[in-house]
């Protein structure tokens, strides 16, 4: 589908990250997004954050929150991903057409430290995963210096690796083909053995088990819609390989929707069957055929780390074009690594919610300006100073509904105000 009211990249254009993607180039079908959105969506880090909502929240009131709270998330990468692929511009040029060439640098430039960020917590997880698997596997205590600087070092140079080749073929062949069933059948068998561990325990007292009130359903729906929504600045850096919008739409949706879901749910699972107080990643190691369940999710936990870190070169590409995204993303990934060597990196849930409130608002306005049948036209401004005026007051909104009204949750709120707002402000 050709896109609308945009010039097509040709090779006279420097900026890739701001010019859309050529036709020939859009070789993403439905499939591939399902299987890209899926493997992102699978991770340590998610199966942590479904521990996260217990003991706060009974069994039942957690699923819900789990299921409504991925849908609806996944629904905006979904949402998002159809704009990418219709314009075939990156997260980075959404962002210039919405907000102005000059005022998008600001959100441009936070999305590329929240995604250092995001590697440097991926990068972290994978060590400390490696250190666990191998002293389980090898009885060798890799948890000092030399240990943590290998793994690191190792893990920092498998992603430099990958950055090294083609996304395409990465997603298209790789991922898709070899790297998904591993970690479908990895999950099928951590679910299976925590599953029997909790009927051993009597089903009806873990769906019937109550929560002690430290965490409100809002609270929870914030939580769980914060991982998606944390994803909202990178899908169209993939989408915009799309050869549909529908197909992106769906694709992102279904595959984002099922992988969310079925990691919140297994850490709330594994955290209630558990010791109080159990690490997460040593709990899995010691069910039946933990160590190779967890080995396999802890590879492909190496593709959420490159997500990141192509996106990140993509949005850095688009404000300074004499480093290739190529060269930004081996400059990226040798960064992140460093950080990962010094950081303290295991405060998440703050992180998440704070990136919700910069982002939720974000993708409100674009959405608004950008998601809706007879959209505006799109400009060249410099400076559009009421989208900009929006986001900032939408961040404004979110913090003010944690403090004030969290029984209101803050999310969903501010995102159907700003998209209202932006919807009911926009050029015709």
């Amino acid at each position: 589908m050709a896109s609308e009211n945009y010039s097509p990249l040709t090779s006279e254009d420097v900026n890739s990250a701001l010019t859309p993607t050529t036709l020939e180039a859009r070789v993403f079908d439905w499939r591939t997004q399902a299987s890209l959105w899926f493997s992102l969506g699978v991770g340590l880090l998610v199966i942590q954050m479904g521990s996260y909502l217990t003991p706060a929240l009974g069994t039942r009131d957690a699923m819900l929150a789990i299921v409504l709270g991925s849908v609806l998330g996944a629904g905006l990468l979904a949402w998002t991903a159809h704009i990418g692929a219709r314009t075939g511009l990156s997260s980075a040029g959404i962002m210039h057409h919405t907000f102005g060439s000059h005022f998008a640098r600001l959100p441009v430039l936070l999305n590329i430290a929240q995604l250092i960020g995001w590697t440097t917590f991926e990068l972290v997880i994978m060590r400390d995963g490696s250190v666990a698997i191998a002293k389980e596997a090898l009885g060798w205590d890799a948890s000092g210096l030399g240990g943590t600087l290998a793994f690191t070092v190792l893990w920092g140079g498998v992603l430099a690796l990958l950055l090294a080749g083609s996304m395409v073929t990465l997603v298209r062949k790789t991922l898709a083909r070899y790297a998904l069933p591993l970690v479908i059948a990895s999950l099928l068998w951590l679910t299976y053995q925590f599953g029997m561990q909790a009927q051993a325990n009597g089903w009806e007292a873990f769906w019937s088990r109550a929560g002690d009130g430290s965490m409100g359903w809002p609270g929870a729906l914030d939580l769980v819609i914060a991982m998606p929504v944390s994803w909202l600045p990178l899908v169209a850096d993939y989408a915009r390989f799309g050869r549909s919008p529908r197909g992106a739409l769906g694709g992102t949706w279904v595959g984002y929707a099922l992988a969310n879901v079925w990691c919140y749910a297994l850490g709330l699972l594994v955290v209630s069957v558990a010791a109080p107080g159990a690490d997460l990643v040593g709990v899995l190691l010691l069910a039946q055929g933990g160590l190779v369940a967890l080995s396999l999710i802890l590879v492909d936990e190496i593709d959420n780390a490159y997500g990141d870190v192509h996106s990140a070169s993509v949005s850095a590409h688009s404000l300074h074009t004499r480093w290739t995204v190529r060269g930004w993303g081996l400059a990226i990934a040798a960064a992140c690594t460093a950080l990962a060597l010094v950081l303290p990196m295991h405060d998440l849930e703050p992180f998440l919610l704070l990136l919700s409130s910069v982002f939720v608002p974000l993708f409100g306005v674009i959405l608004g300006r950008m998601g809706t049948p007879g959209d505006a036209v799109l400009q060249d401004k410099t400076v559009d100073w009421s989208a900009a005026a929006l986001w900032l007051a939408g961040i404004a909104l979110y913090h003010a509904l944690s403090q004030w009204a969290p029984q209101w949750g803050a999310a969903l709120p501010t995102l159907a105000a700003t998209f209202v707002l932006a919807w009911a402000t926009r050029q015709k």
